[in-house]
């Protein structure tokens, strides 16, 4: 069974993050910025006046060879993320699916994070009081019922074009990562064969 007693005591504010890479890439992407996640971090215990806080980042990166750049910041970043700030950190390399349609066969990938996502968070649901979400999936909309059911806040963290209209609403607050200046840090350029 997944539901655990409260540990945490209503004046302790214990915030679990759960931070979807994919769907905030996108919001890099439209800010043409890199979020600074030593920032975030502060940024997320003083909004919320946390006791304690811990960050999960889940993230599917592409297969070696699969590309035709280096790899190795990628891996360096994730390395930063649990070494440098004490994250945790999920990934998987993407899926690589043929498909055969009538133009000839493709490859497309895959690299869903959402159902490791949801392990974490109902394994450590006596540990916290307080979950966030950078995530604009509607698919999370029955996860953060459940969590609020459980007498749990929960805010989520997207931005205008990569949020449901469920998942927005459906939380106890919402936050438009784009508007959170503090968190934004040097410009995202573009490598040059793009």
């Amino acid at each position: 069974m997944f539901y655990q007693k409260n540990n945490t005591t209503e004046n302790q504010k214990i915030i679990y993050v759960f931070i979807d890479a994919s769907n905030i890439w996108n919001i890099v992407k439209s800010k043409r910025k890199f979020i600074e996640y030593s920032q975030l971090k502060n940024y997320l215990k003083e909004k919320f006046n946390a006791k304690e806080i811990k960050i999960f980042y889940y993230d599917a990166y592409p297969k070696e060879g699969t590309r035709d750049y280096d790899l190795n910041g990628k891996h360096r970043f994730y390395t930063y993320l649990k070494k440098g700030l004490g994250f945790v950190v999920r990934k998987k390399e993407l899926k690589r699916i043929s498909i055969i349609a009538k133009d000839g066969e493709s490859i497309i990938e895959k690299g869903n994070m959402d159902v490791e996502m949801t392990i974490d968070v109902l394994h450590y649901l006596g540990k916290y009081n307080i979950a966030v979400f950078f995530t604009g999936d509607s698919d999370f909309l029955a996860l953060v019922s459940y969590l609020r059911n459980r007498g749990k806040k929960v805010y989520i963290f997207s931005s205008q074009n990569s949020v449901s209209e469920e998942l927005r609403t459906g939380g106890d607050g919402y936050f438009d990562v784009k508007n959170i200046n503090k968190i934004w840090g040097k410009d995202l350029r573009h490598r040059e064969d793009r």
